[in-house]
């Protein structure tokens, strides 16, 4: 059974606030009706504890990288906030498919979005380091990106100013991922009037995106 991951980040964890979410459960719905069988699992950020990188976790992953230190030498908060770390992890790597559900927020994304990408950042899990640079050891996997604007970023004199769909592309091919496409509903703030059409559009591209995604049969 194929197992898809379903992100969230968004303090708005009602569907009926969050056009995100709105446009996410199109995809969920015609994704499932492709792949009957799939799981879902769904992670709300806001309501996860995420390990952040403090002073703890900063000097357990230097100890253990190269600075000659065994797990049983670090102190008990170190190994506690590290084990937390490869635990949330794990259960990242332990899907097929995946979908991020966002709004850009002062030109990225939230904070707790970032905060969560920290903690699949770890060396000979996620990447390894080669003669030739980093290597992605997440292969094969396929994933969504959701993300709703205020504004208008695809055209014009903001494109290189936007950061969330570009940071989260850049991390996914470092990780390396098969691909991230991305679906956009952008401009809601700056033409009101035309929400209702911008986010048929961006719901109709939603579903079309999840039958394709479908048809891939991830081997990991």
């Amino acid at each position: 059974m194929s197992k898809l991951l379903y992100i969230t980040a968004n303090p708005k964890n009602d569907m009926k606030l969050s056009k995100g979410m709105q446009i996410g459960e199109v995809f969920l719905e015609e994704f499932k009706a492709a792949q009957p069988e799939v799981e879902i699992e769904r992670w709300h950020l806001y309501d996860m504890d995420i390990p952040e990188i403090d002073m703890d976790l900063l000097y357990a992953r230097a100890k253990l990288s190269f600075m000659g230190y065994t797990k049983e030498q670090l102190s008990e908060a170190e190994r506690t906030k590290l084990d937390k770390m490869h635990a949330l992890a794990d259960r990242f790597i332990a899907a097929d498919y995946y979908v991020f559900v966002t709004p850009i927020w002062n030109l990225g994304a939230p904070s707790i979005l970032k905060k969560f990408i920290d903690n699949l950042f770890i060396v000979e899990k996620t990447f390894t380091n080669t003669d030739a640079g980093p290597k992605g050891l997440l292969t094969g996997r396929k994933a969504l990106h959701i993300q709703t604007r205020g504004g208008i970023y695809s055209t014009g004199p903001m494109v290189e100013f936007e950061m969330g769909d570009r940071y989260l592309r850049k991390v996914f091919e470092f990780l390396g991922f098969d691909s991230l496409e991305t679906v956009v509903a952008e401009g809601m703030d700056h033409f009101p009037k035309l929400v209702p059409e911008i986010m048929a559009k961006a719901k109709e591209q939603a579903a079309e995106a999840a039958r394709e995604m479908a048809k891939v049969s991830v081997t990991l």
